[in-house]
Parts: C-alpha cells; sequence; structure tokens
C-alpha cells in the first residue's frame, strides 16, 4: 500500500471514529441522534435473529426513506423475479429506519453498522449475501471491500455524479478504488456516465433512475380521501410537500395575495408538536390541521395542515398546482410525486444537484422561485390561463413516463 493509499485510509477511518462520537454526544439531547445509537445496539444479535443463514440473500442497503422509495420497486420486482430469495433491507438513517420497519416485503429490516473493518466482516460473516445492491449515494469503504474479496456481485442504481466529488479530484485514487468494487453501476444520466469513464470505470449504463417507476406505481395505486375531496371542492388548490419554514412564510404570503377562491394544503417535513404548533400560529385562524377533521367541518378553511406521515404522495391528485420545499434550505424534495399527477411543480431556488428538477424546468412542467411576488404571480397566472396549467401538467406527466423503466433495465442485466 503507497503512502497516499495509506494516508487516505487513515484519514477515512478516523472520520468515521469521529463521526460516531459526535452521533453519540448529540444523542445526549438530539432525538434523531439518539434513535441512530439506539438502533445500533445490539446489531448483530437483531441480525441473528432476523437473518436466516440457510437461504439464498439478497441484501438491499439504502441511506434513507428517499432512497428506499428509489430501492422499493426493484426490491419488489426482484421479489417477484427471484421470490426463494429472503430480502435484507439495512438503513443508514433513523428517518428512513423508523418509517419503513415494518415493510412487509423484506424479510430482515436492520440499521447498517458503522462502517469499520470488523465491522463489515462481522456483517457479512451473519448475511453472507448472495448479491447486494446500493442505492444512488451509498460508498462505504469496507463493506464494499468485503463484497469485493467475497466475489459477491454487487450493483448500485440511480447513481448520479458530480465533478466536484472526491472521485474526480487529484486526490481521488482512494475513492475511485470503491468505484471499482461494483460489477455495474446505473446512473441517471449520461454526464455521470462520461464522468465515470473519464477515470476508468467502464461498467456503467444510464439506468434512469428508480423513482420514476416508484412515483408511477404510487399514483395508480392511489385513493381516493373523501376528505381532501371536499375540501377541495370548488377551490383552486395549491398542494405544498414537505416545507420548512422558509417555504410556509413564502405560502402564506401567496395564499393571502391570490384571496378566498384558493386553496392549501400544506404538508410539512417535520410534523412533531411544536413545528406544527407554529404552523398553526403562522396562519392564523384559516388554518385546520388534518387530525381535527372529527371535530370541525375542514371544508370552511382554507389552510389544511397534515400532521401525519403517509399521506402525501396521495394529496397530489387534488392539486391544480404543486409546490416542493426545501429550495431554501440544503435542497428540494421529491419532485416526481408531484410531477406524475401532472400538475405544474415550483420550489425554490436550491435545485441544480437535483437532475429530475433541471429536466423538468426544461420541459416547462416547472419553475423555480426566489420569493413569494414570483410564486404569487406564477400561479395567478396559472389559475387564470387554464390551457398553460393543462400543458404545464401535460410536460411532466409525459416526462415522468418517458423515464420509468430502470427498474426493468437493472434487473435484465445482472445473473443469478
Amino acid at each position: 500500500m503507497n503512502t497516499t493509499i495509506f494516508s487516505m485510509s487513515l484519514f477515512y477511518n478516523i472520520g468515521i471514529k469521529l463521526y460516531v462520537l459526535l452521533i453519540h454526544l448529540a444523542s445526549l439531547f438530539n432525538a434523531k441522534a439518539k434513535s441512530w445509537v439506539d438502533g445500533r445496539k445490539n446489531i448483530f444479535e437483531s441480525i441473528k435473529q432476523k437473518v436466516d443463514p440457510t437461504k439464498k440473500t439478497a441484501w438491499f442497503h439504502v441511506s434513507s426513506l428517499g432512497e428506499f422509495e428509489q430501492g422499493r420497486p426493484v426490491i419488489e420486482d426482484f421479489k417477484k423475479k427471484y421470490p426463494n430469495y429472503q430480502i435484507v433491507l439495512t438503513f443508514f438513517s433513523p428517518s428512513g429506519y423508523e418509517v419503513r420497519k415494518n415493510y412487509t416485503l423484506a424479510d430482515a429490516i436492520l440499521y447498517l453498522p458503522y462502517d469499520s473493518a470488523k465491522n463489515a466482516k462481522a456483517f457479512m460473516e451473519l448475511v453472507n449475501p448472495d448479491i447486494a445492491f446500493f442505492v444512488k449515494y451509498e460508498f462505504w469503504f469496507h463493506y464494499l471491500n468485503q463484497l469485493n474479496k467475497r466475489n459477491i456481485p454487487t450493483y448500485i442504481f440511480s447513481a448520479i455524479f458530480r465533478p466536484s466529488q472526491h472521485f474526480f479530484n487529484w486526490y481521488g485514487g482512494w475513492y475511485r478504488k470503491m468505484l471499482g468494487f461494483f460489477d455495474f453501476i446505473f446512473v441517471q444520466n449520461q454526464a455521470s456516465e462520461q464522468l465515470l469513464q473519464n477515470v476508468g470505470i467502464n461498467k456503467v449504463a444510464v439506468g434512469g433512475d428508480t423513482r420514476f417507476d416508484r412515483v408511477y406505481q404510487i399514483a395508480q395505486e392511489s385513493k381516493e380521501i373523501p376528505e381532501f375531496k371536499e375540501f377541495c371542492k370548488g377551490k383552486k388548490v395549491i398542494v405544498a410537500g414537505s416545507t420548512w419554514e422558509k417555504d410556509e412564510q413564502l405560502l402564506k404570503h401567496t395564499i393571502e395575495a391570490l384571496g378566498v377562491g384558493v386553496c392549501l394544503i400544506l404538508a410539512p417535513h417535520e410534523i412533531h408538536s411544536s413545528n406544527i404548533k407554529r404552523i398553526k400560529k403562522l396562519f392564523g385562524e384559516s388554518c385546520v390541521c388534518f387530525s381535527e377533521k372529527e371535530d370541525v367541518d375542514i371544508s370552511r378553511s382554507q389552510i389544511l395542515i397534515i400532521d401525519s406521515i403517509g399521506l402525501l404522495s396521495s394529496l397530489y391528485k387534488y392539486g391544480h398546482v404543486a409546490y416542493i420545499g426545501g429550495g431554501f434550505g440544503v435542497g428540494i424534495h421529491n419532485t416526481l410525486e408531484a410531477a406524475t399527477y401532472g400538475i405544474p411543480v415550483a420550489f425554490g431556488p436550491k435545485f441544480q444537484k437535483f437532475q429530475e428538477a433541471v429536466d423538468l424546468i426544461k420541459n416547462g412542467a416547472a419553475f423555480s422561485i426566489q420569493n413569494h411576488d414570483m410564486l404569487k404571480n406564477k400561479y395567478f397566472h396559472l389559475f387564470s390561463n387554464e390551457n398553460d396549467r393543462v400543458l404545464c401538467g401535460k410536460s411532466a406527466i409525459n416526462y415522468v413516463n418517458n423515464m420509468r423503466g430502470g427498474t426493468a433495465l437493472l434487473l435484465d442485466k445482472i445473473a443469478l
């Protein structure tokens, strides 16, 4: 091992140890960090109890909930094609694990032990996967190294790469080694394919984003919710999903400017009681929570706050337009859940890292806004010009339909 590779390996291991230490410290006052720590207590005993060592095993690893939704159509089609395989599903983040820990099509759902040589070896010996799948951004050196040493077919799909990532910098040799551990890499776009080929990674193909398959499936399976239908009756409807405080302030000014003929269904990213209380205070008497539907006539309100999980993907079908939160923070959330219902999509300025958002704008199906005046003017135009709104929505659904098929492409490539 040369000096540079040894140094990068040492730096990586120290970084992982430091991260784990910080998470443990944060767990003393942060609920999410506490879940991260608690979920990994006696993790290897949990693996022994949940994984059947006598069965063929497919291991799927995802970071969080969004990556699970990308992986879900692959898991489900894999299970149909190979019913004799047990599915072991691991999460890195509590926000994914806690929501999907009872997902019925996985035989074992676990937290992934933090990445170390010892943990990776113990995990492989207990799970003994026959094939492994990673989704989008998950690159854990010791796990990938163990899979490679054991000649276990390993794939990553719905991956997307940018020139600024470690793999493509002058010091990136050690990181590029991880890319070589994959038997095949399915990327979302040609730019990612070219970046990989430029550094000698040739087992790569444009396989799209499997979220397109998932959101289409969700839309086909969505059920009518009478309360929402009644709330929206006779109104122009904005459905806002995964919103944060900046988004909500912007939407408050927008809904006030558009007037009484417009209503808002708001599904915030965080639904804990203190955040819901803050949102209710922001919007005032014009809003009501969905949980109050048994006590009040929610159809008389202008703003409906969704204070429970699991409804957002079905809400967009009631909207004339959508707003996706996160664009004034670290980045926008899932635009495809709205686009698949054929409605125009709006979001804040931080969208450039999301290929689907860039594409939706290019296709005239979405628009980025900087302030509430821009949002108000755009919504006013779409509400006043039905033909423009419908054309915009058609561009959205056409884009989703044209991008489907990544799941089939991936499963056709693997050989078991």
